[in-house]
């Protein structure tokens, strides 16, 4: 009402100059809440530092080195120790789908920290993720300690995850947090009033567990909201969707930062409102792991891409209620490409899963570097 009063008084010129003030307004809003979210992050990385010993901070904190590529590194592992085991490694940062015992993540584990040091680590974790990102990698870490507690040949369990910062706490300056073991990688990069949450490994073997007498059932929220959407697809959409090969790995696992594919699946251009909102809402089980401020405008550019994403299927159409089912799918956009991967180790596939989500041009901060 107030824009029509303007431009019944003064004219489209007023107008403009209303909507440009208001876009400023806004765009200041925005970088406020940014950087007090980035001096929260900092602030709680900060007491986490300050709650080691000398020796612990200089094992844990390491300089941030930016560079233009990832790289892949290779470590001998597995039941008789002669396995390829891939980590992707950026600078002295290292993550991996395999277990810590077979390829070392940097920093200190949870299991060498002491209760004080623990519940920081986990404040840190708790200011720089969305209230349903921190409850995921929760149900990530039960999942491998309930593995861990069946007994493993491998390292297994909460106490292996390990935490490591790159660079120096601030708002100013560019750092990284990464968190992660078996299942799970974090990388978390930070500058101003930008964060980058990429690239992101989830995970989970078992998918469902018990936990002080609860069912937990691990990614189940990206499984079924994938389901759902391939429900709605008509016959065409599914031919376009459906990947007439099982896959069976992660394409753009540990290791293959840079590499693409040619898209295929249905595009996002072919997809009625509600299946556009649909699969927006899939991606945001992995963008919207950051916390809300920090995630928001990553979750804008996603937005307002999606008729260039492309959503491909393998594997069965269907899967029992409230279960994970045993499909390989993807979501692959302009620099967005997220895979969900069932895994054979354990024999059952609805109980085992990799994931991974990487961002082309953010991974590691890179478009924050100056």
């Amino acid at each position: 009402m107030h824009r029509r009063n303007v431009l019944a008084l003064t004219g489209s010129v007023a107008l403009c100059a209303l909507t440009s003030s208001t876009g400023s307004s806004l765009a200041n809003a925005a970088t406020s809440a940014g950087l007090a979210q980035t001096r929260l992050v900092a602030e709680a990385a900060t007491l986490f530092l300050g709650a080691l010993s000398d020796r612990q901070r200089i094992e844990v904190q390491r300089p941030f080195s930016p560079q233009p590529k990832a790289t892949a590194a290779h470590f001998k592992g597995g039941m008789h120790g002669d396995l390829d085991m891939v980590g992707e490694q950026y600078g002295q940062a290292m993550w991996s789908n395999f277990p810590v015992s077979d390829v070392p993540r940097p920093g200190l584990s949870l299991d060498s920290l002491n209760n004080t040091q623990q519940d920081a680590a986990m404040a840190l974790l708790r200011v720089m993720l969305s209230d349903k990102g921190y409850r995921k990698v929760l149900d990530i870490m039960g999942s491998d300690q309930a593995l861990a507690d069946t007994g493993t040949p491998f390292a297994a369990g909460r106490a292996t995850y390990t935490l490591a910062i790159f660079g120096t706490p601030g708002v100013s300056g560019l750092w990284m947090v990464q968190f992660g073991g078996h299942h799970l990688a974090l990388n978390v990069t930070l500058r101003g009033e930008h964060a980058v949450l990429a690239p992101v490994l989830t995970g989970c073997l078992p998918a469902i567990y018990e936990q002080d007498g609860e069912r937990i059932r691990v990614l189940a929220a990206e499984n079924d909201k994938a389901f759902a959407l391939l429900d709605t697809l008509d016959d065409k959409q599914r031919r376009w969707a459906i990947i007439g090969h099982p896959v069976s790995e992660l394409l753009l696992g540990p290791g293959r930062d840079g590499e693409t594919f040619v898209a295929d699946g249905v595009k996002g251009s072919t997809l009625d409102p509600r299946q556009r909102r649909m699969l927006f809402d899939l991606v945001v089980e992995w963008a919207g792991i950051l916390n809300d401020v920090h995630a928001s405008p990553r979750l804008a550019e996603i937005e307002d891409s999606l008729d260039e994403t492309f959503f491909a299927w393998s594997g069965p159409t269907s899967c029992k209620a409230d279960r994970n089912g045993a499909s390989y799918f993807r979501i692959q956009g302009p620099r967005l490409f997220i895979e969900f991967s069932p895994q054979k180790p354990g024999g059952d596939l609805t109980m085992h899963v990799h994931t991974i989500y990487r961002d082309f041009q953010h991974a590691y901060g890179r478009a924050l570097q100056e």
